[in-house]
């Protein structure tokens, strides 16, 4: 008896120990947990059960405790029934995670959308998709690389994938609770979203790159030499953190600021600009907010993804969230289903032009996908490259929009080919190089 209080006594105290050393961490664990399940409940249309045993079924955030209330439209979360954290849904908007004493704005403006009904197949419609066969396509060899993707569904943790080639969907695969409707969270993949908006601003010529970024407290220092470009090419030398292990810049940001595009404008430069490239979602959200300083009225920068990219290429599944302060968190928060990601990436494979209608300037994919100094040949602005060949039995031309847990849009112009993976892994859980390698050996090297 005494040697199982003993053991009882031990366990209380590591778990103290335990909660002491995680304490500070335990608004984010909520903050994360609440959020989460309101998007993906009330904007994705998922179970709360599914995204609980699923979704935040990761260390840390699993031992969050939320409450879906379905009439208010919100999930609220504590980690052993402290810190609580909550998170409201708002049509047009997305969720969004309460602050302290924050409460939602009482006139919430919601963006226009233009969604029309049409016939046209994929991908200029959504009225099914065309029913072809190229005979140059090995559909056996598809098949198999699309079964490894899913085999081993613990480890991998696949959700979606869809391979498109000359405008066709060729191969398409989804898990259980899973279709062609489902919106998914791209995470990162939102930053190449967010840097196509400054493609089409600089394609209309309401900006251009070299410019220097139009923010009113980097006027009078050295910060007033940043650029657009180097904004987007992550190359501005200002100091960021993007640790999501620990209570970081990043952190802060997506847990405790009503405000995220305040973040990286507040920030002191470590070095001149383009002598350091330092990925940072701070930057992302900067210049989304510098983005609605570009427009005369708020209702016209809400209305602007919509109205020049999102609707009209009929990716009427996105939805851009916006943080509490209404600017749109264009690191992180697009959310879209498979087909629409797909559609993304083929507005870049037609190099801007869309059913006959030019979106952005054929020199702003070369732009995206030209290297960025000091990224070892990795990153572009705002999209990842193979330029020195990370996935190595994979063209270089490749080049994708990535996000947190293994979300990429892959474009390969050479092969005519986009690819879209989902999931909850990424990293060495995915193999990525594997996973190209296979699909792409089912077409032809010269389509």
């Amino acid at each position: 008896m005494k040697k199982a209080s003993r053991v009882l006594l031990i366990f209380f105290l590591l778990l103290i120990v335990l909660l002491a050393f995680q304490y500070p961490k335990l608004d984010i664990i909520s903050g994360y947990a609440a959020k989460n399940m309101s998007s993906s409940v009330f904007l994705a249309k998922r179970t709360a059960v599914s995204v609980a045993q699923n979704d935040n079924n990761v260390p840390l955030i699993s031992v969050a405790e939320v409450v879906v209330d379905p009439m208010a439209k919100n999930a609220t979360a504590t980690v052993f029934g402290l810190k609580e954290r909550r998170a409201v849904y708002r049509e047009g908007l997305g969720s969004v995670l309460l602050n302290g004493d924050s409460e939602l704005p009482k006139d919430l403006k919601r963006p226009n959308r233009n969604i029309l009904k049409d016939s046209l197949p994929f991908p200029y419609g959504n009225n099914g998709t065309k029913d072809s066969i190229f005979p140059e396509v090995d559909y056996q060899k598809l098949d198999r690389a699309l079964h490894m993707a899913f085999s081993s569904p613990e480890i991998q943790k696949t959700r979606t994938v869809l391979v498109a080639y000359k405008d066709h969907i060729v191969a398409e695969k989804y898990i259980r609770g899973f279709d062609p409707e489902t919106p998914i969270l791209g995470w990162s993949m939102t930053k190449s979203i967010l840097a196509t908006l400054y493609g089409i601003m600089e394609y209309q010529g309401k900006i251009e790159l070299e410019d220097n970024a139009p923010v009113a407290e980097w006027e009078n220092d050295s910060r007033a030499e940043i650029s657009y470009d180097h904004l987007l090419r992550m190359q501005s030398g200002l100091e960021w953190e993007e640790d999501y292990s620990t209570i970081s810049d990043a952190t802060r940001m997506f847990f405790f600021e009503d405000d995220m595009s305040s973040v990286q404008r507040g920030k002191e430069t470590i070095a001149s600009p383009t002598q350091v490239w330092n990925y940072s979602s701070g930057t992302s959200n900067l210049l989304s907010g510098i983005l609605r300083d570009q427009f005369d009225t708020y209702q016209e920068y809400l209305d602007f993804p919509y109205r020049e990219l999102i609707d009209k290429t009929g990716m009427y599944s996105m939805l851009i969230e916006t943080d509490l302060n209404g600017t749109y968190v264009g690191s992180s928060y697009g959310w879209a289903n498979t087909r629409d990601w797909a559609k993304f990436g083929l507005l870049y494979l037609h190099r801007g032009m869309w059913n006959g209608e030019r979106i952005f300037a054929p020199e702003w994919v070369d732009y995206v996908s030209r290297p960025t100094a000091f990224s070892n040949g990795v990153y572009g602005a705002h999209f990842w490259l193979n330029s020195r060949g990370k996935y190595p039995d994979v063209p270089r031309d490749l080049y994708s929009a990535n996000g947190y847990q293994g979300q990429y849009v892959f474009i390969i112009p050479s092969r005519q080919v986009v690819v879209v993976r989902t999931g909850l892994a990424g990293g060495e859980k995915f193999d990525v190089n594997a996973f190209l390698k296979g699909i792409l050996a089912a077409f032809p090297k010269d389509p």
